[in-house]
């Protein structure tokens, strides 16, 4: 008695089952028996079988696999929350393992939306099951008509507002012998493509773990030995937990920040790597937490403007509305100095950078200048900045005087050494004027006043405060991409962020602009907040950085050392902050 047939789809999981007509498949049709036991395939069936997946629907089939396999997902939530819940989108993936990971997100990422398409590699045809999750191409044979169908369809599944996944290496990651690691082939480009074209914005994944070692040593003796060896692979993962991380969705604007197609693919492939949590160093926690005091009251507003009105006028820089510069000393203006203290405290807390005391002082406060902003309409200082005169300080060589010496290690040879400079630090503008263009402006004006002044300080040098409400990533890729000038200077405690042997390559390879590194920076923070203003404005003044240490008197907050050649900034900026007096300062002879 014949038995009747299936009426649902049955998955032939035999190796002869998927050999073409031709002369080579008609060899794997002899030894398929063979090679179905050495492969794993029988044990697959085996399970396929016992399991009773045939014929169910996609979604409880590729859970009932995942169950029957003994994988485990972690990170499900946090790429869900990224991803809009309608509309147009394509998430990209590296390939760790080559099968298991597109069962996990078709599986994940059909529940959230049921318009999600993945493209495939054909090979997975071999589960008829879920065939509806996928778009099938052949990565194999680049020129294989069926990839110019798959490309078609995923067009037009974006263009239906669809969401669409890709593995753009299109094959399983494997050693790379000039790489010295295992990490994914060069991607495609497609993803771009569909990107750029349709308007449509990106969202890297990153899908932890690798393949076996005997995996990798056996495609690195023949590469097609890897995809017979998959299914094996895929066995392997009992009780394996593979963890899915991401950042933002990346826009098509962060895309065009960078110039053509190929340096927009590295920039995502990056991205996706960037989330490799094996590289990954969190901020130090300190032992004791600290008890932040209550900050200390605000200063008499009358005798403020008493100790301004008694400023000698060359000290009074400049004015604009209600708004009036200055720079003076602690001891000709101590009620403004403790004012200005107290109002760093508040700002730097906001950063997580107080010290956690009543106002925000050291010994330094008693021998540098304040130069800061007064609003004369609301009698309240609204930013300043503390300068030091390395010529005034340093009279006895007295390295201790210089604020920054306890950062760093000045060797003979740098600038501060060399020639008078304005040891820039401490800088803030309160909450309340950070979103208006004033502040900064007139601090920098300020500062041009002065120096026009006092034209023997040609350079400045200071950190910028790198901040630990930055992820950590964000401070290393600042750090890569911006120092240039190690010579003469070591901090004394470096900056020792991990970064993905991915972004070595990248910086190794090509130069990074900065619009560059604030689209890699905005992609990793989970507000998707910029660089640091000041970076941009001492990198506009043509700024060299040199190294990046850790304040450890400054609730261990990493700063980047940098100096600039006042001089030698471009001329649009010369003559916004040292206005008509810029000629003069430029060709003042200091000998």
């Amino acid at each position: 008695m014949s038995q009747e047939p299936l009426e649902k789809p049955y998955s032939d999981l035999r190796l002869a089952a998927m050999a073409p007509d031709t002369f080579l498949g008609a060899i794997f049709k002899f030894f398929g028996p063979l090679l179905d036991r050495l492969l794993g395939i029988n044990k697959l069936r085996t399970i396929y079988e016992s399991s009773e997946l045939s014929g169910l629907d996609k979604q409880e089939f590729s859970k009932k696999l995942l169950d029957e396999l003994g994988v485990q997902v972690s990170g499900a939530e946090g790429v869900l929350e990224k991803i809009p819940q309608r509309g147009r989108c394509i998430i990209v993936c590296n390939h760790p393992y080559g099968m298991i990971e597109g069962v996990i997100i078709a599986h994940l990422l059909t529940a959230f939306r049921s318009d999600t398409k993945i493209m495939a590699n054909v090979g997975l045809k071999i589960f008829k099951e879920i065939k509806d999750f996928f778009i099938f191409a052949n990565p194999l044979k680049p020129k294989a008509v069926i990839n110019t169908s798959a490309i078609k369809q995923c067009f037009s599944h974006i263009n239906n507002d669809g969401l669409l996944v890709i593995f753009p290496a299109g094959r399983v990651s494997f050693f790379q012998s000039n790489k010295q690691r295992i990490t994914d082939g060069d991607w495609n480009r497609l993803a771009i493509k569909l990107a750029t074209k349709t308007e449509t914005p990106i969202l890297p994944v990153f899908i932890s773990g690798t393949n076996s070692t005997l995996f990798h040593n056996m495609g690195r003796i023949y590469y097609r030995l890897r995809l017979l060896m998959l299914v094996r692979e895929m066995l392997k993962l009992e009780k394996h937990t593979i963890k899915l991380n991401t950042n933002n969705l990346i826009t098509v604007k962060q895309l065009n920040e960078f110039d053509g197609i190929e340096k927009m693919n590295d920039f995502v492939r990056l991205q996706c790597y960037l989330n490799d949590k094996d590289y990954f160093t969190p901020w130090l926690k300190d032992d004791e937490s600290i008890a932040f005091k209550n900050i200390m009251p605000m200063a008499d507003k009358v005798a403020m403007k008493a100790e301004l009105s008694q400023l000698p006028d060359e000290q009074h820089l400049l004015d604009f509305k209600s708004f009036s510069v200055y720079y003076g000393y602690q001891k000709q203006i101590p009620v403004c100095v403790q004012e200005i203290t107290r109002l760093r405290e508040i700002t730097f807390r906001t950063l997580d950078e107080g010290s956690g005391e009543a106002c925000d002082t050291d010994k330094f406060d008693a021998t540098y200048m304040h130069l800061f902003i007064f609003d004369h309409q609301h009698e309240e200082i609204i930013g300043a900045y503390r300068i030091g005169q390395t010529d005034v300080l340093q009279k006895d060589g007295d390295l201790s005087q210089l604020y920054l010496s306890q950062m760093f290690n000045f060797k003979p040879e740098f600038i501060n050494q060399q020639q008078p400079c304005l040891e820039m630090g401490r800088s803030f503008i309160i909450e309340a004027h950070q979103n208006s263009f004033h502040g900064l402006l007139l601090l920098w004006r300020g500062i041009g006043t002065f120096v026009c002044q006092n034209p023997q300080y040609r350079t400045m040098y200071g950190t910028v405060s790198l901040s630990k409400v930055y992820d950590p990533r964000s401070v290393a890729l600042m750090n890569e991409m911006m120092v240039t000038d190690k010579d003469g200077v070591t901090a004394k405690a470096p900056f020792e962020g991990l970064l993905h042997p991915e972004v070595k390559d990248l910086v190794t390879l090509d130069s990074v602009e900065v619009k560059q590194l604030s689209a890699l920076v905005m992609g990793i923070e989970e507000d998707g907040k910029d660089i640091p203003v000041l970076l941009k404005q001492y990198h506009k003044l043509g700024a060299t950085f040199h190294c990046t240490g850790i304040d450890t008197n400054f609730n261990h907050t990493p700063g980047m050392l940098l100096s600039v050649n006042l001089p030698e900034a471009p001329e649009n900026l010369l003559k916004l902050y040292l206005g008509s007096s810029r000629a003069a300062y430029v060709n003042y002879n200091n000998a």
